[in-house]
């Protein structure tokens, strides 16, 4: 897979046949929504009783329709975590993204005022 696509790929729907109790259609529906697994096949399933015909029927489509989720769509469990906090609520991601970024820049900095500060220039001719 290139990365170029790939953070496209991320954001599709897909089964998810790792997670599925039949097709794995609720359960990459849950996920592409960031809905609770569980929560969501209730709802269907109370839905069923009294649209059976419209859901078992809608049910097939999106199970012949949806691609099953490719295995190499994310490297590991953390990166498919952040991925489905980000389709959950992107506003909250890129604000942690940024607090992150924030601390790495303040950190940097620290490291910066340290290596140029007067202190460190002693330290050095005193080990050398």
């Amino acid at each position: 897979m290139n990365r170029g696509s790939g953070s496209n790929e991320r954001h599709r729907l897909y089964r998810d046949k790792d997670r599925a109790l039949l097709a794995g259609v609720c359960a990459g529906l849950a996920d592409w929504l960031g809905f609770n697994r569980t929560a969501l096949r209730i709802i269907v399933a109370l839905l069923a009783l009294p649209f059976t015909a419209v859901m078992v029927i809608g049910y097939l489509a999106l199970w012949i329709l949806i691609p099953k989720r490719p295995r190499s769509l994310y490297r590991d469990d953390e990166e498919a975590a952040f991925w489905s906090e980000v389709r959950r609520s992107p506003r909250d991601s890129v604000g942690q993204l940024n607090g992150r970024f924030r601390q790495l820049d303040e950190r940097l900095q620290r490291m910066e005022s340290w290596l140029t500060s007067s202190e460190y220039r002693i330290d050095r001719e005193l080990r050398d």
